[in-house]
Formats: C-alpha cells, structure tokens, sequence
C-alpha cells in the first residue's frame, strides 16, 4: 500500500509538471522567395548602398547611426520576409527616423525597386524562411507586462519608445508585423546584435505573454497615404530674400540650436532651409520654408541652383548624422555658410517648435502590400 501511494504521487506530479511544461516551438521551413536577376541584384545593391548604409552600415550591421537595427541578422530574415521588412522600407515607420522609400509616398523607390530590395537583404543573409501562423498569439497580457518590465524595458524602453533598441511600441510596427513575428523575435533572439534569444530564459507561456501585451498596445493604426504637394523650385529656395542674414554662432563649429534658429525665423531672416531627410517624410512634416534635399542626392546637379552667399541649415531626425554629411559634402564644394540643426526635427518639435503637416487621405489598400 505504501508503495502503491508513492507510485500514485510520483505519477500525479509527473502529469502536473507535464501540464505546465510545453515544448518549444518548432517552425516548419518555407519556400524561398524569388531568386533576382543579376540586373535586379545590382541595381537592389547599388539602392542600398545609395539609401541605407548612412544608418544601417556598409556590412549591413546596423547601429550606425540613429540605433537602425542590423539587416544581416539570419533570425530577422528566417521570419521577417517579404513583409515585415518591404513595409518599413516602402512606408517608414512613423515617429522614428525610418522614412517611407516607395514612391508613392513621397521616396525614391519603384515598388519593383522596394521588393528587389527586400529580397536582395534576405539573399545576403543566408537565412531559410520559416512558416509562420497569421493567427493572434494569446496569453496574460498582466503578467507580460511584468515580465517585458523585467527583462526587455532597459533596451526597448518602459513604455515601448526605443531606448538602444527598436521601438516596439511603435504603432505602424505593430500594425505591419504579425505576432507570430515577434514571438519569434523575442524566442530566437537577433543573432549578431545585443539582443539575446528568451527561449532559454522564459517558458513559453511567458513568451506568449510578452507577446500579448506588445500587441494589446496597438491601437487600430491605419495607414494614411500623404497626399504628396509639389516640391519647391529654385526659385523658393531662399526664405525672407529681402532680408539680411543671421549671424549664427555655432558650437563645434556646426551646430545651430533650436532656440537659435527659431529666434532667426521669427525676425524673418534670410536663409536656405534643408530637409536633408528621405523626401516622404519631408512631404509628412517639415519645418516651414524648407526644401527637401535627401542625404542620398547627387549635390552635384543640384548645387548650382544654391546660393553660396546665403546661410544654409541643414536638419534631419537622426538626429545630426544625415545632416552634418549633406553640410560637410557642402563645404568641400565651397559653401562655407553652412550649419546643423542640432536637436534634429523630432527635437524640434519636442521643444513645442512648429512644423508644417501633410493633408493625409486614409486608404485601406496602404495597409498590405499586394503579395509579390
């Protein structure tokens, strides 16, 4: 009888452990995408080095400038293609310094252009695709916010901003990204970047919970198409013509400060203004008077129609880094008048300064990508 109770009790927490342990998850493996052309992968890698290596790197190892996240990373390609990187890259990521490289929104970029793009990223990568459900991951939204607190917020930040890491609050990234994308993220991890895998961290049920509660922070967020206005001549390039010049003193002997450049707008000074950020979100918002010069154009063709007698200020939301290369590209070319926003844009206006905003027209078919 003694032995027959022990056997019971063994048998009893054999099953309970049993019922609270869940096995990791196992992803089936996906069908490539598309191979490219060699035409298409020249022209993708060439649009790379164009437009993504000031922030991303030349390895594409990320943290360059403005914490972009590494796009070499095999475990953001196993699960993250096509859509979860051709919608960052066609559209941005609002509130972050991620503009929207599609044309239709104001970038530089084809659709064609967009997708050869993503593709060529996965290529570099050496990633295999998993299969991942669209079904909602669910789970204790409560206990996930405690353990996100405890373990994500040094580096995502406590409310999901983004501290040295992406902002997993942001709501387009939650809009674009299904959640069995960023359960995935959270389990393996970003090999080559600080952040780590939890599957050996955390149960799996806490993994679902994190996941529950960066999910229930999305808050219906749809995709407004800017309705795009025309881009200004040459002839409006320079504000307050008439007027004299301000009398900037720099730190560093680049930086203009927002309270500075502010006072120089309100006395109606002359100037030339550049948003030297991806013209889509130049379209979006920009301070008043500004013209976008992207950090990716060729200032060869266009520095005849600047003026090397006016002062010129550069800003972009890096908060300096697009910027201070655009002026310094200005100066070898013989403008001397040239100076940075020091705060950036999003300092700008964090500090109450104005901004000019886009008429927007909400369009559902903004939200997915057609498949490609």
């Amino acid at each position: 009888m003694h032995v027959f109770f022990k056997l019971l009790i063994i048998s009893f927490f054999s099953v309970s452990f049993a019922s609270t342990a869940v096995a990791k998850k196992v992803y089936e493996k996906q069908d490539p995408p598309r191979e490219l052309t060699p035409e298409q992968a020249s022209v993708a890698a060439a649009n790379y080095q164009k437009y993504c290596v000031l922030c991303h790197g030349v390895e594409r190892q990320g943290h360059v400038n403005d914490h972009a996240p590494s796009l070499r990373s095999k475990s953001l390609f196993e699960s993250g293609v096509p859509h979860s990187i051709l919608r960052p890259l066609s559209y941005g990521r609002q509130g972050t310094a991620m503009g929207g490289y599609l044309d239709e929104v104001g970038g530089p970029m084809t659709l064609a252009e967009t997708w050869d793009l993503t593709y060529w990223l996965f290529w570099q990568s050496g990633a295999e695709r998993v299969n991942l459900s669209e079904d909602p991951v669910t789970g204790d939204i409560a206990r996930g916010e405690q353990v996100y607190q405890q373990n994500c917020s040094n580096c995502h930040g406590k409310n999901g901003e983004g501290i040295t890491a992406p902002a997993l609050g942001n709501q387009s990234a939650l809009a674009h990204n299904k959640d069995e994308f960023i359960r995935y993220a959270i389990e393996n991890g970003r090999d080559g970047t600080p952040m780590v895998a939890f599957a050996d961290v955390l149960s799996e049920a806490d993994i679902d919970n994190v996941t529950a509660f960066l999910r229930s922070k999305a808050s219906g967020w749809t995709m407004e198409k800017t309705v795009l206005r025309d881009l200004p001549t040459p002839d409006q390039y320079i504000i307050n013509p008439d007027s004299e010049d301000p009398n900037f003193t720099l730190s560093e002997d680049m930086f203009v400060s927002a309270v500075d450049l502010y006072a120089a707008l309100q006395a109606k000074k002359r100037m030339v203004l550049l948003d030297t950020r991806v013209t889509s979100v130049w379209q979006r918002a920009h301070i008043e008077g500004s013209i976008p010069l992207p950090y990716y154009t060729d200032l060869d063709e266009v520095v005849k129609d600047l003026p090397k007698d006016a002062q010129i200020v550069g800003y972009c939301s890096c908060p300096r880094a697009a910027a201070e290369h655009v002026m310094n590209q200005l100066r070898e070319r013989g403008f001397s008048r040239t100076a940075v926003l020091y705060e950036g844009i999003f300092g700008w206006m964090n500090m109450g300064y104005p901004v000019t905003r886009a008429q927007v027209a909400t369009d559902a078919k903004y939200q997915k990508p057609a498949k490609h």
